[in-house]
């Protein structure tokens, strides 16, 4: 018999289990999006659409994608992935809408699900990989497999959300996406890709991907209110005849809202403005190699343009006061995969020439060859007459003049903040430090991400994590690069606080200031110059895994090719103490209901079960 001390004990415990069951299956249906199990089933195959993957001229006036918008709280999007071949030979590929909208930008809200239902409608192609359980769709991968990552947001990296690991959708199959955006989830830009290991920069140089927009930055950046916005995403693509590299040569085209500035002629796009009218820009390089350092010249003159936004976190909101602080630069360093949204002032009447280009970026001896390009020439025109040029020319790619956004406007109403996803990050205190390093056997196009005392290895779906940590944590990590070629990290699920740039100098290159302080989720690694008495260059990062999200998943150097060719390793993230208790709570409800045939109730807590509860609840 028990006492009365110790009944009462039991009670205790009895009332905190029932309240973390319930808790945790409240968590676990929000994060599910409730109870309904609509997120695996088979969804109903988009057929074809026809004229995919359309591409505007060379000079071209530059359009915003066409937008799409939550409503409700839900944005539902059918998706038909689809390939062609143009006229210089290269693949092209591209995510469209049944009524013929390519590469919407997607609008949603914090608290908003994104529900896609995608079908692979690129021709079969053989088996590549076995995919090793537990499978999220097929179960190989083969040369067309797709899937979508939707970059840089703070969602769940669990299958029909945003895993990439073991996602594989194959040809002629459909696929349902249910992303629930947290709460919490800054403003800003982000972008979805395919991410089928292996597949990548293909994908990528074929055009297939597109912007996210999370609503509510003028909340946080009153500055940005009712200002006109224009999307840039920016892609790369292979040079016509695939000369080789050097000098004015580049290692790859470039294209802005795929208007291409393609070698030898490199015909500049157009981006129209209005007389006077600030604009916020919003730009993503969605590049799969290309490293791009954006400045806006007026006369030959470098403007300053304030950004707002890196990486889709309004830059400096995050230190407690929640208003954000632009940042005043000159040139806008993206490496492939980041994002920056900056506030541009247009050209006076006295100005003869202005244009938007990219500055040549070293990227070391193994690098690709970046050079300096003029993507856009800038033209002011009055409002109606660049709503019409835009809508003409996306009717031109075979878009719907109703899915045009020919002239779209920040919103003018600043609504109230929200709580903030990375608050307190600055001041927290590490748990643990790492030091992780880029190599790469370059001649064989072998390329690791490996953590300090660890055997690089190779990238595979099939490989364990290489890292585990704790719900909760704070890490801090020094990512070195030991290559004599530029890499770019990248990790899924979260953003990190840029602490320090070390070493870039005595290498011959120049740490960005403007990021000092900032929440990225990519960052840019400069070359290692070779000459063994120089120190290796590095970035030294606070890692946040405050946040919900546990599970596996990837970071990973955002160059493509080096991504596809095994610069990528798995992160696992455990519960934490309080929900690890949990989950073995319920796995030992779970066994005690079958074996002994009651639901639960007062026979749990016969003083038989209890030091087998105590067990299976408190040990580690």
């Amino acid at each position: 018999m028990l006492t009365a001390s110790e009944r009462a004990g039991v009670d205790t415990m009895r009332i905190s289990l029932l309240t973390l069951l319930a808790s945790g299956l409240a968590l676990s249906m929000a994060a599910c999006g409730g109870g309904s199990s609509a997120g695996s089933s088979s969804p109903q195959p988009i057929p074809p659409i026809a004229n995919a993957c359309q591409r505007p001229a060379a000079g071209s006036v530059v359009s915003d994608p066409p937008d799409l918008f939550s409503k409700n709280g839900v944005l539902k999007v059918d998706f038909s992935y689809q390939t062609t071949v143009d006229a210089d030979g290269r693949n092209l590929f591209c995510f469209m809408t049944p009524d013929g909208l390519e590469n919407p930008t997607l609008h949603v809200n914090p608290g908003d699900h994104l529900i896609i239902n995608l079908t692979n409608n690129t021709p079969a192609t053989p088996v590549v990989l076995k995919i090793d359980k537990p499978n999220c769709g097929a179960k190989v991968l083969t040369g067309s497999s797709v899937n979508i990552h939707f970059h840089g947001t703070n969602t769940s990296p669990s299958c029909h959300s945003d895993e990439v690991i073991k996602t594989m959708v194959n040809s002629g199959q459909a696929f349902h996406y249910d992303v629930h955006f947290p709460k919490d989830e800054p403003p800003g830009l982000y972008w979805y890709h395919p991410h089928a290991h292996m597949l990548v920069e293909s994908a990528l140089q074929g055009g297939g991907s597109g912007a996210i927009v999370v609503e509510g930055i003028q909340n946080f950046v009153p500055s940005v209110a009712g200002l006109t916005q224009q999307i840039f995403v920016m892609r790369d693509q292979n040079v016509a005849g695939n000369p080789t590299p050097g000098g004015d040569i580049p290692s790859w085209d470039v294209t802005i809202n795929n208007v291409p500035i393609a070698y030898p002629a490199e015909i500049p796009a157009i981006i129209q403005m209005a007389p006077g009218e600030l604009q916020l820009w919003r730009v993503s390089n969605s590049s799969a190699d290309t490293i791009l350092d954006l400045q806006v010249q007026y006369d030959d003159a470098p403007q300053t343009v304030q950004i707002v936004a890196f990486d889709g976190v309004p830059a400096g909101s995050q230190d407690g006061t929640m208003t954000g602080s632009p940042v005043p630069a000159t040139d806008v360093l993206l490496p492939p995969a980041g994002r920056a949204e900056f506030i541009v002032n247009p050209p006076t009447a006295d100005v003869t020439s202005a244009t938007l280009v990219t500055l040549g970026v070293a990227t070391g001896p193994d690098g690709d060859n970046d050079p300096p390009r003029t993507i856009a020439n800038i033209e002011t025109v009055a409002s109606d007459d660049s709503a019409t040029v835009a809508t003409t020319n996306a009717t031109a790619q075979g878009v719907s003049s109703s899915g045009a956004s020919s002239v779209s406007k920040v919103p003018s109403t600043i609504g109230p903040k929200w709580s903030q996803r990375f608050y307190g990050l600055a001041a927290a205190k590490p748990v643990k430090s790492r030091t992780l390093y880029f190599s790469e056997n370059n001649p064989l196009s072998e390329f690791y991400i490996t953590e300090q005392g660890a055997t690089p290895v190779l990238f595979s779906p099939n490989i364990p994590p290489a890292i585990v940590t704790t719900q909760g944590s704070v890490e801090e990590w020094t990512i070195q690069n030991q290559s004599e070629e530029n890499h770019e990290f990248h990790i899924h699920q979260l953003h990190f606080l840029v602490e320090s740039q070390d070493n870039f100098t005595e290498n011959g290159s120049t740490p960005d200031p403007s990021i000092d302080g900032q929440l990225l989720d990519t960052i840019q690694v400069p070359y290692w110059d070779g000459n063994v008495g120089d120190p290796y260059p590095s970035v030294t990062l606070k890692m946040d895994f405050r946040g919900p999200d546990t599970g596996d998943f990837v970071y990973h150097c955002h160059i493509a090719e080096h991504e596809d060719g095994g610069m990528m390793a798995i992160i696992r993230v455990e519960p934490s103490s309080t929900a690890a208790a949990l989950e073995r709570a319920k796995l030992y409800l779970a066994s005690f209901e079958q074996s002994f045939g009651f639901t639960r109730g007062p026979e749990m807590m016969q003083p038989e079960n209890m030091d087998n509860m105590k067990r299976i609840l408190f040990e580690r």
